[in-house]
Order: C-alpha cells, then structure tokens, then sequence
C-alpha cells in the first residue's frame, strides 16, 4: 500500500470539509495523524458551524481524553438525543490520551444518526489492520493528517498566501519554509500576524517583509547557503557557514543537510532526466527558481553530484553521533561545505 501523503491529506481535508459546509454530516469522524493544522480546522469548523449557537449549551460537548476512565462515558454520551436540534455534537480532545479507544467500536458499529461524534487522535495513528478502524471507514470519515514533505512547504505556503488574498515573492516563501518547518499551525500563525502590519492596500509579501517583521535573515539562512555552494561561491558560502556557527540553535545542522541534500538529489534527478531527453517537469522545481538550477547543473556533473550526496550521508550520521569525532556542529558544517567545494578530491566510495 503506498504510503499517505500530505497532498492526500490536503484532498480529503477539502472533500470532508466541502461535505460540512453543504451540511452533509457523517455520524463519527476520527481526525488523527502527527500534523495538527487540519485536524483543529476540521474540528473547530464542526463546532462553530454544525449548531447554531443558541443550541451548543444543551447539545455540544467537549470532552478530553485523560478525563476517560471508561469508554462509557463517550459512548453514552453519543447515544443521546439531541434537545430541541437535529443534532448533538461531541468533540474528543486528546483522544490518544484514552486507553481502549477501540471498545468504541460497539457504539460506531450502530451510532445514532443524530449525532456528530468527533474524535482528535493527534500525534498518533490507529491502526488500520483493526476491525475498529474499518467500522469507522464504513460508518463515519477518517482523515489522516500526515507532515507535509520540507520541499512542499514553500508552495504550501504560496497556496495559503493567495487563499487569503496576498501574494508572496518565490524567495520568500522558500526562506519562510526553511525557517519555520513543517509546522502549519506554526507557520500560519506567523503568516496571519505578517497580513496584519504590510502597509494598507499592498498585496506583496517580500524577502524584506520577512526580515523586518519575523526577523529571518534575508542573507543568512540555508537557502542562500544552498544557493551559494550551486553558484560556487566560496567566499559567500563561508560567510553563511560562520553566521550558522555562531547561531547554532537558529541553524540546526541536520535541518541544513537535509535542505542541501533535497537540492543536489534533485539535481541528480535533473542530470539523468537530461540525459535521457524526458520531461524534468516531473522534478516540480518552480519555474522561476530553473536558472538556478541550471547553474548548479553547470557547476557540478553527475560524478561530482553522486560524491556530494555521499557526503552528505556521511555527514547526516555524524551529526547524529554515529563514527563519532570530537567537532561539535560548527565544524562539521565547516568541514563539509569544504569537501563539497574540493569534491574532485574526494575519493568516489
């Protein structure tokens, strides 16, 4: 089976949450998975939403997963008539927290129509070989919501900007994503403060912006530094790599690696895509970031490529204390960015 994707978990957020808003309802629905933004948005629409609000004292619940002695308390909750309304509706919060989440599976075999039971599992998944797993897929939703890929969260982060009405430089938006992570909630916390303080009637969100108002270096952050070793350029390179030493904590080492280790696999990629004539679409490089890349495609060929790539394996254990050396991360960081400028020295393993 292959793995569930954060662009899945995107298409299914949007089919359920179009479902909500024509008021198509399914009696349970398990929200659950490591990526929090879609799981609150789901449920916080369900409870500003389903009912209005003069009906939510006597027919909305909230109720926490440590507070679950006995699933009981859930499931005669659930089977409840709602109190002059249509519907109830029950939200479990920190549902991970309840011990034998799957005793549940009684009430969802056979769950009362009248009642919309929302269940958050974050952090964790239940398992989908379970009969409670498939009761639920054959009763109610289920949304998995997985992390978003790192090379996905620039244009994730485009995609948002726009919904709201903005628009955002290329460069930023990668700067954004390299600073702030995977982290949705994270990252649109930070986006919704930034529309607040732009000057009136200015759309354009710009390297600048990001500067002054969430304090990201526009100059050093480790999407220059991959940009610079691309160009070869030695003395900028430096300079980023000395500004990372002095601020470890802002600049993780692994982070960094992780972010050079997408560019030059996708160079590889592009190298190979190339070579046989086929269509580099396929690598989902934006378009205005290509000339980039194909400067980094002069700059180092396929041989060159491959030692770098194995460079940075070596280098990823290292950081995690595998074959382990007296250098703390600065000179790591040192050490490898010098490799990756001398790599036709370095012996191909």
């Amino acid at each position: 089976m292959a793995k569930f994707s954060g662009k899945d978990t995107i298409t299914k957020y949007n089919q359920i949450l179009g479902d909500l808003k024509n008021k198509i309802y399914k009696p349970v629905y398990i929200l659950m998975g490591d990526e929090v933004y879609y799981i609150d948005k789901l449920s916080d629409f369900i409870a500003n939403n389903v009912l209005p609000e003069s009906e939510r004292s006597f027919n909305q619940t909230v109720i926490y997963g440590k507070d679950v002695v006995d699933i009981s308390l859930i499931s005669d909750s659930a089977r409840r008539f709602p109190m002059m309304a249509n519907y109830q509706v029950i939200i479990v919060r920190e549902a991970q927290e309840i011990k034998k989440i799957e005793e549940l599976e009684g009430y969802i075999k056979n769950p009362l129509k009248s009642t919309i039971l929302v269940i958050c599992y974050k952090g964790k998944t239940i398992d989908k070989r379970t009969s409670f797993y498939k009761t639920v897929l054959k009763n109610g939703e289920v949304l998995e919501s997985v992390k978003l890929y790192d090379d996905k969260v620039s244009t994730w982060i485009s995609t948002y900007i726009k919904q709201q009405g903005f628009d955002i430089e290329p460069t930023a938006a990668l700067i954004l994503a390299d600073f702030l992570g995977t982290d949705l909630s994270k990252i649109v916390n930070e986006l919704n403060k930034l529309f607040t303080v732009l000057p009136e009637n200015r759309k354009k969100i710009t390297t600048l912006d990001i500067e002054k108002n969430i304090g990201i270096s526009r100059d050093y952050n480790t999407f220059e530094l991959c940009n610079a070793i691309s160009k070869r350029e030695v003395m900028k390179a430096n300079k980023i790599v000395l500004h990372f030493t002095k601020n470890p904590k802002d600049y993780p080492l692994n982070l960094t690696i992780a972010t050079l280790f997408s560019q030059f696999s996708k160079l590889l990629k592009l190298h190979d895509l190339r070579r046989r004539n086929r269509d580099i679409s396929a690598l989902g490089i934006n378009p205005f970031f290509m000339k980039d890349y194909d400067t980094a495609a002069r700059n180092y060929n396929l041989q060159q490529i491959v030692k770098v790539i194995s460079l940075l394996r070596e280098y990823d254990m290292k950081s995690k204390g595998f074959n382990y050396v007296e250098a703390d991360d600065g000179e790591l960081l040192r050490e490898l960015t010098s490799k990756i400028f001398n790599v036709d020295y370095i012996p191909l393993k």
